[in-house]
């Protein structure tokens, strides 16, 4: 009868054991976590699991305040010498005037069809929409004194 009496002992304390365990254990193991997706409301779950890390919206940048017209050396300096100062993109530079001589020949105007509506990888305005004709030409002016 003993016997009988240790095993039911034994048997209780290994119950009470793992309950003890149980206990324990089953309220860390079931947490539930909340990301600031999860908290919208009336989404549905795969939707909020799938949404991405981040968004990244383009938007035109305000224009500058403009103080009036300007000059074709700053026009060239700020836009068209990023590829004319270099040769970037087949550009001919403005110090090689053998590259200029065969546009030079052509004449201001055509010059000046290629500078407003483009020609090659050279963009229309050279990449500038917002520069009028009459600064656009004179920035032509401007190229022409350097090259000649």
């Amino acid at each position: 009868m003993a016997e009988q009496n240790s095993s039911k002992s034994i048997m209780w304390k290994t119950i009470g054991v793992a309950a003890v365990l149980i206990a324990i254990i089953y309220p860390l193991t079931n947490r539930t976590y909340h990301s600031a997706a999860d908290a919208a409301k009336g989404t549905d779950e795969s939707d909020v699991r799938i949404q991405p890390v981040a968004k990244f919206e383009l938007a035109k940048a305000a224009p500058a305040a403009s103080t009036g017209p300007k000059d074709g050396p700053t026009i060239f300096n700020t836009v068209c010498g990023a590829c004319h100062n270099t040769g970037a993109a087949g550009a001919p530079k403005v110090d090689d005037k053998a590259a200029w001589a065969p546009r030079v020949a052509t004449g201001k105007e055509a010059l000046y069809k290629s500078a407003l509506g483009g020609k090659n990888a050279m963009p229309a305005r050279g990449g500038a929409a917002d520069l009028s004709d009459a600064e656009i030409k004179a920035t032509v002016d401007y190229i022409l004194t350097k090259v000649k």
